[in-house]
């Protein structure tokens, strides 16, 4: 319980770390505020991969993930941290990222399978950031999609590098867990890309940080 403990605390003062980087960034070489954010969701989700290898309960997520959202709860409303909250866009997007890594971390501990948190959480640290950038970094024939007339606010080039991304980091990961690569592998993984997918695409302010890992999550535990 002592390790655990310490290990809380070091994934504290480095996520705290994280943010004054991220902050300094912001600040100091006026990277924008969407880029930062983004640096900020890929840094801290990638971290929380290993929780699953480090924690042997879930309360130790869920107050490590209390404690952050109330610090971006404080911070937005005292108008600090501006290198996560200065964005053109209402969202909650920020919000909702420290209780889906719990809700996550949650369900992979009651099913008995990191796997189930690991995948979700690579797709969400990877893919969401990469649909993003690509998204606003290419202008050209980088048409909206209209959903039933409305814009939905998404691209085709965005949308495009979430599906693959996520498919081949869902069959990478499928290989190393089940240490063959045969059709199931193959079919699980874009299950779960397109589910992913599906997920981002019809997301709103944010909330795909929350819908992507879960969607995800539940995919494999349909299908393995």
């Amino acid at each position: 319980m002592g390790n655990t403990i310490t290990l809380s605390v070091v994934y504290f003062i480095a996520i705290l770390l994280l943010l004054a980087f991220n902050e300094l960034n912001y600040r100091e070489l006026k990277v924008k505020g969407e880029f930062t954010r983004k640096f900020a969701h890929f840094t801290a989700t990638i971290a929380v991969v290993p929780f699953p290898y480090i924690f042997s309960s879930h309360w130790y997520v869920f107050v490590l993930a209390l404690i952050f959202f109330a610090a971006l709860f404080i911070t937005q409303y005292s108008k600090q941290l501006n290198s996560i909250h200065d964005i053109d866009r209402k969202s909650i997007g920020s919000y909702l990222l420290p209780a889906s890594i719990y809700l996550t971390f949650l369900l992979s501990d009651i099913v008995d399978s990191k796997f189930i948190f690991i995948l979700p959480m690579l797709i969400l640290g990877i893919s969401d950031p990469m649909a993003a950038i690509v998204g606003m970094s290419f202008k050209t024939n980088n048409h909206r999609i209209k959903l039933f007339g409305i814009n939905t606010g998404k691209s085709i080039f965005g949308s495009g590098a979430f599906l693959l991304t996520s498919f081949i980091i869902s069959l990478i990961a499928l290989y190393f867990n089940r240490g063959v690569f045969d059709l199931k592998t193959f079919y699980v993984g874009l299950a779960v890309a397109l589910v992913s997918t599906l997920a981002e695409f019809l997301s709103w302010r944010g909330s795909d940080n929350l819908t992507i890992p879960l969607g995800a999550a539940f995919t494999l535990l349909l299908l393995m």
